[in-house]
């Protein structure tokens, strides 16, 4: 048996055969010992046509089960050619995934996900959020934060994963020795509960059907993001948002005090990008974000003829954000602001601007 191929070694003849079979199939053919003709990165005195033959049984034909491939000798039998023979797949795009080295590194992010693949003990493809969670079981995102951009580091993710463990919760199946993409969720999720992956480290969570206004209730006393609903006969769509799957998240409202804001580009030239927001803590004004979406072109613009007259030279807030650009306001404007929620440290995740509050000043802000 011929040794199996390091690491990387493979990475363009399964982004070939990913591409061809995304689109309408058809024939791909490769040198194999014509050193004219080589794949990038592999090399020719190492692998033969035997181990690609070899790589194709053992990680395409599971995804692909149509593929067929043969090997063409040259007449003097200095060279060969590979030829493969793909049919089209909705599921090429994830035929790559283990592959490619950019897919190695993410792995090596998460080292305490990377048993899961040995669990199942069987070719599947499951659709999942990575997150991290605090002591009541909820993810935060701030503590995921502390995880991200280690793909290269992997000591360093290592060290990470001891003290910021992450958790993969899975919500639905798209391959389970073949392609589950024509079935409704109905059944898809049924055989996600089949397969049953729950471990230390990832975890199916129950799934809901009918009832939506009280468990979005549930998810709002238990401080949850919000609920995920899906349509029952819909069918998962690589790579689009699907319009049968509705994201309902919670949204939170403050009143905050306006204290400087960042003049917009092109067409916003003079007119508000963002404001600079805060709040009244212990005497002093607090930054809580900066909101750059909500307005229409009207408020915009009645904004903008406020925020110039009250402009002042130095920053009204305790500790002067590090904003590029910003521009001071004597902090007497209060809005109403809408979020998602609040970082430990009072900043304000994903914030929207709701209104003008004339009808409150300041002081009234506690």
């Amino acid at each position: 048996m011929p040794q199996p191929p390091r690491d990387g070694r493979w990475n363009e003849l399964a982004k070939d055969v990913a591409a061809m079979a995304d689109t309408r199939g058809g024939l791909l053919i490769f040198g194999v010992r014509d050193k004219t003709c080589d794949l990038v990165g592999i090399d020719p005195e190492q692998v033969n046509d035997q181990q690609y033959s070899q790589w194709i049984r053992n990680h395409v034909q599971p995804y692909l089960p149509d593929i067929t491939f043969t090997t063409l000798p040259s007449s003097d039998g200095t060279t060969s050619v590979l030829v493969i023979d793909i049919p089209a797949s909705p599921m090429a795009p994830h035929h790559v995934y283990g592959t490619a080295q950019k897919d190695k590194e993410q792995q090596a992010a998460y080292p305490e996900l990377r048993p899961l693949g040995s669990a199942l003990n069987r070719p599947a493809v499951l659709d999942g959020e990575i997150v991290a969670l605090d002591s009541e079981g909820r993810s935060d995102f701030e503590r995921l934060q502390s995880r991200m951009g280690l793909a290269g580091s992997p000591a360093k993710a290592a060290r990470m994963a001891e003290r910021v463990p992450a958790h993969l919760i899975l919500f639905d199946a798209v391959f389970l020795d073949h392609s589950l993409l024509p079935l409704p969720y109905t059944p898809r999720r049924a055989l996600l509960e089949i397969l049953g992956p729950d471990g230390a480290c990832w975890s199916t969570p129950a799934a809901v059907v009918g009832h939506g206004a009280q468990a979005l209730e549930m998810t709002r006393a238990a401080g949850l993001e919000g609920v995920l609903a899906k349509r029952l006969g819909s069918r998962y769509e690589p790579g689009v948002r699907s319009r049968a799957w509705t994201k309902i998240r919670h949204v939170r409202t403050a009143d905050v005090i306006v204290g400087g804001w960042v003049p917009g580009r092109g067409r916003l030239t003079g007119l508000p990008g963002a404001l600079l927001v805060g709040e009244r803590h212990e005497g002093t004004l607090r930054y809580m974000g900066s909101v750059g979406t909500g307005w229409s072109d009207r408020e915009r613009t009645t904004l903008a003829t406020l925020l110039h007259a009250a402009t002042v030279d130095e920053c009204p807030f305790d500790k002067a954000p590090g904003v590029t650009g910003a521009r001071w306001v004597l902090p007497r404007l209060v809005g109403e602001v809408r979020y998602a929620s609040r970082t430990r440290a009072g900043r304000l995740r994903h914030p929207s601007w709701h209104r003008l509050r004339p009808d409150l000043t300041p002081d009234d802000i506690t």
